[in-house]
């Protein structure tokens, strides 16, 4: 079976965007309708959110070149003014909140920041982000209302004091975004837009949210949008919504209806329609999905395919702007300042926690999605130059809705000599099946493979064609570019269960194995190399393999491994051969070991519910919590208290809700979905007395939505499912630097 795109034409020739202003032109950058260009050269920013007020300061150094390490090249934060300024006229910018020291660290890993400056951010913080007296003012929030205006003009004088010349033109600030998930005010956003600049506060971009068909203001700033493949703000019996399935289908459409729509109804907006007219700016994001928080009525779990799918659709789609939320969970500074029923907002959030099951959880830990981002990131890095100006075109034969499993999800980034072939088979909940054979037809004059194949389910594929490789021309191959080394060398990796088939010049095509192609400069990595690659960019280009992780700035490049020796090898494209590096020693042992525990209290019998609101659960009171749930005591090992083992806690556990208590004091949460939780014991400070873990049970009648995995458990349990399956403690041991030798 042939599945044939017709690549299209851009519609006119590139235009300039109204941004930057001439007196915010700084960094090089310069915007068209196409695409973000940096010095002359097409650049396609990797934005990660995480959030320095969520995060230990101790660790925002480590975090930003986690970030880097994990392709981002932009690193984005809500200033979320109730942690600054919970009593007014008494700002905090000190320890954890110094937010100019922040963005002095994401400079120093060599990042750029985008500021998301509120004043309304939602972020699920309580109030939005309002301190409780802006909340409590007689002012129209959101709006025009002088009132109104005098506090935000108030909070942005101090901001801009704080961050002390950081956010002008010419400083690591390339972004500041206003307000969050505005809809039909586009006079307010010009009006914050003049507030922030009298206040000392620019950059040459500036953003909003776009979603939701948002009015926004022509030509004053830069609308992003988002894309999430689930969603905690949907009914806890409601199936998967069509909002989130649309993002595992590319497709030119860009608006997300679903996210933040429960919120928009308690903010007074009334409906909007999406303005389908072409932009004066490409296609970007800011708000694609790198997890999910937690509600209590809705606990979504996406696994690393469900966030990597979405993104590379949107890549496929035409991105020019590739923006994740978040990237790196964190921890609420205090608890009560969460989303809440009681706040007047539609959904009960985690008092603490905000892991997000971010690529970066909560304790500093990768997850699965970090690995395959990795890859989308190291050939946006490789190839964003030249994908910058390829049209997105979509197949002949399109799916017939978001509810068709059988038409095969693809599309091309083509100027209709040379490209990318974009397969996406992959999405949560109903899987995809196994494609029929088949071969790609571009126009009419290019099909590959010779050989048709069978896609398998779960593909996510980046097949190139007409590719000039110094010397070389690919005519097309049936793997996944990953990146170009210099020399150049081309590195493709093998998709699972996919023959590798390469077409070099003129010769017939042919099947290849994993390894250096002899007379060609091209690289082909097994799939089961795929989660241990890292590309390190730059002028010189740089590939490594290790089961390690690895995290680096402009200078220096680390490993943090288990093993004394851990293997990290870097690909020399000179020789064609893997050389093994050296890692300074690791320093304490490896240990790991089970943590006593002590049943102090059993649990009671749980009601089913706690209330409502409208139809979504309520969390359990403080009181309730306490009445039904089971306390442990755990006693840490005593070398867990080693800042060198840099040691997290993990806790298998099944149940409704969990909370870690350090002198009897919650200094950490949980609503049970299925994953261990993990929870660092230096940045708590588990160590530092009395520690108890509480759990309550989840009620055998209970409605709330949990993944499917967890249904699972839950519906096994003939009474309330309460279980401690395993606590346990695990040295990370320290970061340790990597000679660049043999």
């Amino acid at each position: 079976m042939d599945v044939t795109i017709t690549p299209r034409a851009w519609d006119a020739a590139p235009a300039f965007a109204p941004m930057p202003a001439p007196h915010e032109s700084a960094r090089d950058l310069v915007v068209t309708d196409r695409a973000i260009l940096r010095g002359g050269v097409p650049w396609i920013p990797i934005s990660g959110e995480l959030h320095y007020s969520r995060i230990p300061r101790a660790r925002w150094g480590e975090r930003a070149r986690q970030l880097r390490a994990g392709g981002i090249t932009v690193a984005s934060t809500y200033v979320f003014w109730l942690h600054h300024v919970p009593l007014r006229g008494e700002p905090r910018f000190d320890g954890a909140l110094d937010v100019g020291a922040f963005v002095d660290e994401c400079a120093g890993a060599g990042l750029d920041v985008a500021l998301r400056i509120g004043p309304w951010a939602h972020g699920e913080a309580r109030n939005g982000g309002f301190p409780d007296w802006v909340q409590q003012a007689t002012v129209a929030h959101r709006t025009d209302d002088p009132a109104y205006l005098a506090l935000v003009a108030e909070w942005f004088g101090q901001l801009a004091e704080a961050l002390d010349g950081r956010a002008r033109p010419g400083g690591p600030i390339i972004a500041i975004q206003l307000e969050n998930e505005l809809y039909d005010r586009p006079e307010h956003l010009v009006t914050l837009k003049r507030l922030a600049s009298e206040a000392g506060i620019a950059a040459p971009l500036w953003t909003a949210t776009a979603w939701g068909g948002a009015q926004l203001p022509d030509g004053e700033v830069f609308p992003l949008y988002g894309g999430y493949g689930d969603g905690f703000w949907t009914e806890p019996e409601a199936p998967w919504d069509d909002t989130f399935r649309q993002h595992y289908f590319f497709s030119h459409v860009w608006d997300d209806p679903g996210v933040g729509a429960d919120v928009r109804a308690t903010q007074g907006f009334g409906e909007t329609t999406m303005d389908a007219s072409p932009s004066a700016f490409p296609p970007a994001t800011c708000e694609l999905a790198g997890g999910m928080a937690t509600a209590y009525h809705r606990r979504p779990w996406p696994v690393g395919a469900d966030v990597a799918a979405v993104a590379h659709t949107k890549i496929g789609n035409g991105s020019m702007w590739q923006g994740y939320y978040m990237y790196a969970g964190g921890t609420n500074p205090g608890s009560g300042l969460e989303e809440s029923h009681a706040t007047g907002y539609p959904n009960d959030m985690t008092r603490l926690s905000y892991d997000f099951h971010a690529p970066i959880g909560q304790a500093g830990d990768l997850r699965e999605s970090a690995a395959v981002l990795r890859g989308q990131h190291a050939f946006l890095d490789a190839f964003g130059a030249p994908l910058a100006d390829l049209p997105s075109a979509l197949p002949d034969v399109l799916p017939h809705s978001v509810h068709d499993s059988e038409t095969l999800r693809w599309a091309v980034r083509s100027d209709g000599a040379s490209g990318f072939v974009f397969v996406n088979t992959h999405q949560p909940h109903e899987p995809l099946g196994r494609s029929a054979p088949t071969r790609v037809r571009i126009g009419s004059d290019l099909v590959f493979p010779d050989r048709p194949v069978d896609v398998p389910s779960g593909t996510l594929a980046r097949w190139p064609f007409g590719l000039r490789v110094g010397e070389s021309a690919v005519r097309w191959a049936t793997a996944s570019a990953l990146t170009l080394l210099p020399g150049p060398t081309l590195v493709l990796v093998a998709d699972d269960g996919i023959p590798v088939e390469l077409a070099i010049g003129e010769d017939p095509a042919r099947i290849v194995e994993p390894g250096a192609i002899d007379d060609v400069p091209v690289l082909v990595l097994a799939s089961t190399d795929a989660r241990r690659i890292w590309v390190r960019p730059g002028a010189e280009r740089t590939l490594y393999r290790t089961d390690a992780q690895l995290m680096w700035d402009d200078a220096d490049l680390f490993v943090r491994s288990d093993d004394d020796e851990p293997l990290v090898e870097r690909y020399d494209p000179t020789t064609r051969s893997w050389m093994t590096l050296r890692a300074a020693p690791r320093g304490v042992p490896a240990l790991r070991a089970d943590v006593a525990v002590t049943a102090l209290t059993p649990a009671q019998d749980p009601p089913v519910d706690y209330g409502f609101a409208g139809q979504r659960h309520s969390a359990p009171s403080p009181e309730a919590f306490d009445r039904h749930a089971a306390v442990f005591g755990l006693e840490l090992p005593r070398w867990a208290s080693d800042p060198r083992h840099d040691a997290v806690l993990e806790i298998d556990w099944a149940g409704d809700v969990g909370e870690l208590r350090l002198a009897g004091a919650t200094v950490d949460d949980r609503f049970w979905d299925g994953s261990v939780w993990t929870a660092s014991i230096l940045d708590l400070c588990l160590h530092a007395g009395e520690l108890t873990l509480h759990l309550l049970p989840l009620a055998a009648g209970s409605t709330i939505w949990v993944p499917e995995s967890a249904a699972a458990r839950r519906v096994a349990s003939v009474d309330a499912l309460l279980a401690l399956d395993a606590v346990r403690v695990v040295s990370r041991g320290p970061w340790r630097a990597i000679t660049e030798s043999t």
